[in-house]
């Protein structure tokens, strides 16, 4: 396929990315363990986004079902013939695992079978059933983790443009991570490098994780973690905590403080075992109060092991709040 030409400066929201005239559409499907976001791309650039909350009832193949019906939508809202479509490129929340080479989602945040009923997810799935329904219906088909999908993204159209060490880091409904050393994006052998929202770095063990680790960094810092853990205090969601924190409140600042400190061991572990030159940032909990959490979590790297850490850059996403649209459209084009 030939390549999407940037017929604009980045702005706010992004490269106005663009196909050339006469190439087939592609699809672009972002899976999130929040929302589901689909589009379709052509010649005019990006057209008919859709997003819903993600499917979490009903049959393993619900969430496909889903996105398909998506896709048709979207394709109906751009004027574009479904059957025209000549990929899809599906960035997903993982980890992942291989049914018949076709991938199924194992995901703490969609699954309500991997962590139990504690976890409080309305479904018993120990996997979401995603690449096989897409497959029976388009000629060409490509999951990737969405760390690993947003990181080829950022990498093309962001702030890791010709970096050839490098991570990106959502923090978000969950914690995702692609991984990138000497120019080469780390896959893993089920494509689920980079899953280091599931790391041990601190003994807090009072948080369950949606897959069954108790106290790992997603069940303590994770945007849907904070509210489960700190809701006795009065907070109903990461977002109230951060807006207290900003505005002095002391246990919301310490609340804030642990986080980071959590999250920037995260970040340190990565920077010295890859040896990385830069990591970006994205995801909802960060990027809304990125001016607050960013120096935080650069504290927490900056002066230690200056042979690794010395020329290292912690930086928001080059991509904001649109790089899962873009990192969709990496995949396939």
């Amino acid at each position: 396929m030939n390549s999407p030409t940037p017929t604009s400066p980045s702005t706010s929201t992004g490269p106005d990315i663009r196909l050339p005239a006469g190439a087939a559409p592609v699809a672009c499907v972002d899976v999130g363990g929040t929302k589901v976001a689909v589009s379709v791309v052509d010649q005019r650039g990006v057209q008919g986004r859709r997003v819903e909350p993600t499917v979490k009832e009903g049959a393993p193949d619900a969430l496909a079902q889903q996105v398909l019906r998506m896709i048709h939508a979207s394709c109906v809202a751009a004027q574009i013939r479904p059957g025209d479509i000549a990929a899809v490129g599906v960035a997903s929340c993982g980890p992942f695992v291989l049914n018949q080479g076709c991938v199924e989602l194992a995901t703490p945040n969609i699954c309500g079978g991997l962590a139990g009923a504690a976890r409080g997810l309305p479904n018993n799935w120990t996997t979401a059933v995603l690449e096989a329904p897409l497959r029976a219906a388009f000629a060409s088909v490509r999951v990737e983790n969405d760390g690993m999908a947003a990181l080829e993204a950022e990498r093309r159209w962001g702030a890791l443009q010709g970096v050839d060490h490098c991570a990106y880091l959502t923090w978000s409904t969950g914690i995702g991570v692609g991984l990138c050393v000497d120019g080469r994006v780390l896959r893993g052998k089920n494509g689920n490098a980079g899953h280091a929202g599931h790391m041990f770095v601190s003994d807090n063990n009072d948080a369950l994780c949606g897959c069954g680790n108790i106290g790992d960094v997603e069940a303590l810092v994770a945007g849907n973690a904070l509210p489960r853990r700190f809701s006795k205090l009065g907070y109903t969601d990461a977002a109230s905590i951060l807006i207290a924190a900003r505005a002095g409140e002391t246990g919301a600042v310490a609340i804030i403080d642990d986080a980071c400190r959590v999250m920037g061991r995260a970040l340190y572990n990565l920077v010295v075992t890859l040896d990385l030159q830069r990591i970006s940032l994205g995801g909802s909990v960060f990027w809304h109060h990125r001016d607050y959490l960013l120096p935080r979590l650069q504290a927490q790297i900056s002066g230690k092991l200056p042979a690794l850490t010395g020329t290292f850059a912690l930086v928001p996403a080059g991509l904001h709040e649109q790089v899962g649209d873009y990192a969709a459209l990496a995949l396939v084009v």
